[in-house]
């Protein structure tokens, strides 16, 4: 008599996908919480941390935001204090939205917890394992973008 559970298929990998990046944010958020932001806020901080000076179109993209959510996330963010926005100089029609010291600060507060929780997602993977799982990601996302 054949096992019925070695018989089904294994989940999807965009299922797969799908479960890491919910339990992630579940955590992230539960991090950040404290500090009166959300996983989506603490992800657009990290974004002008890496590209300072970004338009609001770009931001929601690089954020995973769509571009009617960002308007609500930056302003949320800039009564915060912890970006500001400024005409861009080559484009005056264009604002940029730009990390101030206060957004720089809470990075930092975070940083430590934040790397402790992505360890603690591939401990049980080598460091070779966690470099081919970062560039399987990677070129994973670079296929379908």
């Amino acid at each position: 008599m054949l096992d019925t559970q070695a018989t089904k298929t294994a989940p999807s990998l965009l299922y797969m996908v799908k479960q890491v990046e919910l339990v992630v944010r579940s955590h992230l958020d539960e991090l950040v919480r404290p500090s009166g932001i959300t996983a989506l806020q603490y992800t657009a901080l990290t974004v002008l941390e890496r590209h300072d000076g970004l338009s609001a179109a770009q931001l929601a993209r690089d954020s995973f935001v769509t571009a009617q959510s960002i308007a609500d996330l930056v302003r949320s963010l800039e009564n915060r204090e912890l970006v500001r926005r400024e005409r861009n100089p080559r484009n005056r029609r264009e604002l940029l939205i730009l990390l101030t010291d206060a957004g720089r600060e809470l990075l930092t507060q975070y940083e430590e917890p934040v790397r402790e929780l992505e360890e603690r997602m591939v401990r049980e993977l080598t460091a070779h394992q966690t470099e081919q799982f970062r560039q399987a990601l990677s070129r994973a996302w670079h296929a379908l973008s």
